[in-house]
């Protein structure tokens, strides 16, 4: 009986654990200040299907622009290589995307180098690049497991998870106000385990669907 009593105490606990990794939006601790307000923001789903926190002014409306002042994207902060990303991943992940999201941007109006009355500055920042441990699954919530699973966690062969995060918004040329606001987070492949190097290609899907939901992006959903 009691171990009976201690299985569920423990399926209980891992489910909680695994309620507590579910989060597939940026959390509050996550955004870097690239933005100057963060308030409004709600969660949403893109045209891909893909979760994401937005906001957009009331009095928004595309009509009223004809143009796009494209900003590239930045880093912020500015990250530091590891010997998991290094300097060559995050400078292709940077061009990589400048390249994925200009072309998607400038679909939906001609872009400008000087903005005019009826523009939108676009400004966007890959604000974390990380990778970490893959949450509990739930086969793993069985005492025995838990063991192996933390033991895979000590000898560096569990696998890791890796997320890219982005912030940007669009700005009334004229008032120089945001109309729309974007946190981003999105998840890339796994990599087998912490020893595993990031390349491009871990999180190219992430950026592909960033510019396929910049270009059907509409303001009414």
């Amino acid at each position: 009986m009691r171990t009976h009593s201690f299985f569920k105490i423990a399926t209980l606990c891992g489910l909680l654990a695994l309620t507590g990794c579910a989060s597939k939006v940026a959390e509050p601790e996550k955004y870097s200040g690239f933005l100057n307000d963060y308030s409004g923001l709600q969660e949403t789903t893109t045209a891909t299907g893909k979760p994401v926190l937005r906001w957009v002014a009331a009095d928004f409306n595309p009509a009223n622009y004809d143009s796009i002042d494209y900003r590239p994207v930045t880093y912020y902060p500015i990250p530091k290589p590891t010997t998991q990303v290094g300097k060559d991943v995050l400078d292709g992940l940077l061009t990589y995307t400048n390249t994925k999201l200009k072309a998607a941007i400038a679909e939906r109006k001609p872009l400008v180098t000087t903005p005019g009355p009826r523009t939108l500055i676009f400004r966007g920042a890959i604000t974390g690049v990380d990778t970490s441990k893959e949450g509990l699954q739930f086969y793993e919530v069985v005492p025995v497991a838990l063991v192996v699973a933390g033991t895979q966690m000590a000898t560096g062969h569990r696998t890791m998870d890796t997320h890219l995060y982005f912030e940007g918004e669009l700005i009334d040329a004229t008032t120089n106000k945001p109309v729309v606001k974007v946190v981003r987070k999105g998840a890339g492949d796994e990599l087998a385990n912490e020893n595993t190097p990031m390349t491009v290609d871990t999180l190219k899907q992430v950026i592909d669907d960033m510019a396929t939901d910049a270009t059907m992006f509409d303001v009414s959903k």
